[in-house]
């Protein structure tokens, strides 16, 4: 009935089994229980983590006048958000681009306001397009522009307006996969239009993000309270950084963003990073197991994942699988590449694993 494989895995013939005694599975299974064995010829045989989602581009010259014509069906406020949402080609028909991560296209035409809410998905917007437009978390509005990183964390309010002349388009990333996976998802509209104002624009920046806090501040919260990490500041730290330090073999100058008080990532469950490529960087072949989702920044250039090649220029976005192999290799300028992933959530869980070239 069992024939050994190799000193650790045994296969069982699972039909054969069913086939010879049928009272006992549909006794077993009025009992609400399962046989273990069912399933673990596909754990025992599986020796590296993975697989689960495929590499995937998506190119900003195609995406972007899509996004555009959304704005000609539907309404911020008609939509609650107008988002077109990034499948990735291995989890159909969920909506994610990560087994643990959604991520969409979200569109503010000027002159709109998307109405407040919160939710138990943390969520981020990177900006790819526009300048000038806000987001309110919890009554503090932040303008923004491309590159900045502004942090909506889980349960906290929010809303989006654009009061430029232009659209204003960013990437949305949320841990909305993993919060289904917990049963933990939920929303909740705000009983008016939008949330008033309780802060001055940027006063989180100046209260925690400069190196001091105040005296006595109560901020106890797992997540950061920075609401934006703008580009300028993270772009003159990349250059800084590229100046004093060789770059990483495989992932040139890379950096985290992360919580000021406590140096953990500014969102628990969503990790993200911003990475500078020097002019004709060659990275080296690494692999993680954190799947990872990446928007270009500046430059151009290409990620090969395995006999895939995957290439880029700024504003697109591609997303790189759970422990597949792969390595950046900017062209003739610098690049910057924004990313993201559950690395941090994997590091708490002792799951997280890297390979690197020997040095």
């Amino acid at each position: 009935m069992a024939t050994k494989l190799n000193p650790r895995h045994v296969h069982v013939d699972t039909a054969e089994l069913k086939e010879a005694h049928p009272g006992f599975y549909r006794d077993v299974q009025d009992t609400k229980l399962w046989p273990l064995w069912e399933e673990m010829n596909q754990f025992a045989n599986r020796t590296e983590p993975g697989p689960g989602m495929a590499p995937a581009l998506w190119r900003y010259s195609d995406v972007r006048p899509l996004v555009m014509r959304s704005g000609d069906l539907i309404s911020a406020e008609e939509a609650e958000r107008r988002v077109l949402a990034l499948m990735n080609p291995g989890l159909k028909p969920n909506m994610a681009v990560t087994p643990t991560i959604y991520a969409g296209y979200q569109l503010v035409m000027p002159g709109e306001v998307a109405p407040s809410h919160r939710h138990s998905p943390a969520a981020f917007r990177f900006i790819l397009e526009g300048g000038g437009a806000y987001t309110a978390v919890n009554g503090e509005r932040t303008y923004m522009y491309p590159g900045d990183f502004v942090v909506t964390p889980s349960r906290t309010w929010h809303d989006h307006g654009n009061e430029t002349d232009e659209p204003m388009i960013w990437l949305d990333g949320l841990d909305w996969p993993l919060t289904n996976k917990l049963g933990l998802t939920y929303f909740e509209a705000w009983p008016g239009f939008q949330h008033p104002e309780t802060k001055p624009p940027g006063d989180s920046s100046v209260r925690y993000g400069m190196g001091v806090v105040p005296l006595g501040h109560e901020h106890r919260a797992a997540y950061t309270p920075v609401v934006n990490y703008t580009y300028e500041r993270t772009r003159e730290a990349l250059a800084a950084m590229s100046r004093s330090s060789d770059p990483d073999p495989c992932h040139g100058v890379k950096t985290r963003y992360t919580n000021p008080l406590t140096g953990d990532d500014a969102i628990p469950t969503l990790s993200a990073f911003i990475q500078l490529l020097p002019a004709g960087f060659h990275g080296a072949p690494c692999r993680q197991t954190d799947a990872c989702v990446y928007s270009v920044v500046e430059g151009s250039g290409r990620t090969e994942i395995g006999d895939i090649v995957l290439e880029w220029e700024p504003k697109d976005t591609f997303a790189v699988p759970i422990w597949a192999r792969h390595r950046h290799i900017a062209a003739d300028e610098d690049a910057v590449l924004f990313s993201f992933s559950d690395r941090g959530l994997q590091e708490k869980l002792g799951l997280w694993r890297e390979q690197r070239p020997h040095p």
